[in-house]
């Protein structure tokens, strides 16, 4: 199982952050300290020559780390795991995931929870409905032990987070989707235990937060950061009382709104953020 993670170099490619048509899109600093904004990449444009990036992530600064912030709402979106082609061995890349997708229907895509050396899921794993993997309780070594840790799930538009031990005990019905990973990084409102406030163990790492309207926050950082520091950001700014780690090193994200993909050491189990057809007005 792989659980040894190396600082990966500083990813350069980050999202954007949604602007009103006309006006340029902008890197935005949250944490109060000053700093110019940034102009973000380039927009296709318009037919009436103004340009518009509509993008469900955002790019922040938050305690001088930079991160991707990507959100997703049950109104306009849905959210589903996927680890492998029919019949086939896990993707084990955004790139080879991306491949077989309509890029204009996806919002974004993320890696989805830690795996096995075949990128298998290592714990519970839950895609379209059927169960590939159980839920895992057992004591070990690495992140994805670092207790409690959680799992990620939901049917419908109905999105949720729970320690491993609150899921056994009080979720009966199996989701339509579900991925199991570790640590969680804040509990009921508290960051994790074992937690310092930034500690030496500093990588390319991201996560999941559900909030109390029910979005799910998505995070990635494009600079190395701490578990501490990661968590801090759910609970403080984005004010999340349930947040999972889904990995790090491995870390990456596709969002074809602004033409990223990241590439990297090989992932496994993928989640991805469809975007619903919209009545018209």
């Amino acid at each position: 199982m792989r659980y040894a993670f190396l600082a990966l170099p500083l990813m350069t490619l980050m999202a954007c952050e949604p602007a009103p048509e006309g006006e340029p899109v902008t890197r935005t600093r949250i944490d109060g300290q000053p700093g110019a904004a940034s102009p973000s990449p380039s927009a296709s444009a318009t037919a009436s020559g103004t340009t518009q990036v509509e993008s469900a992530c955002r790019s922040i600064i938050f305690e001088d780390t930079p991160l991707t912030h990507c959100l997703a709402t049950p109104a306009r979106h849905t959210i589903a795991m996927d680890l492998s082609p029919a019949s086939g061995a896990p993707y084990r890349s955004l790139t080879a995931f991306s491949q077989g997708r309509n890029a204009s229907t996806v919002a974004f895509a993320m890696n989805a929870g830690m795996f096995d050396d075949e990128g298998k899921p290592i714990g519970y794993f839950v895609e379209d409905g059927d169960r590939l993997q159980t839920l895992r309780t057992s004591d070990g070594e690495g992140n994805f032990h670092m207790k409690p840790n959680g799992v990620f799930f939901g049917t419908g538009e109905t999105w949720e987070i729970r320690t491993t031990d609150d899921f056994l005990a009080n979720v009966r019905d199996r989701p339509a989707f579900g991925t199991q990973s570790g640590p969680m990084l804040v509990i009921d409102g508290q960051l994790h235990p074992e937690f310092s406030r930034d500690g030496e163990s500093r990588l390319i790492r991201n996560g999941v937060g559900v909030d109390e309207r029910g979005r799910a926050h998505f995070v990635i950082s494009n600079a190395p950061v701490s578990f501490g520091k990661l968590a801090r950001f759910y609970r403080d700014e984005l004010a999340v009382k349930n947040a999972l780690y889904l990995d790090g090193n491995v870390s990456a994200l596709w969002n074809p709104s602004t033409d990223r993909l990241d590439t990297g050491a090989p992932i496994g189990p993928i989640l991805v953020v469809e975007k619903k057809e919209q009545p018209v007005e």
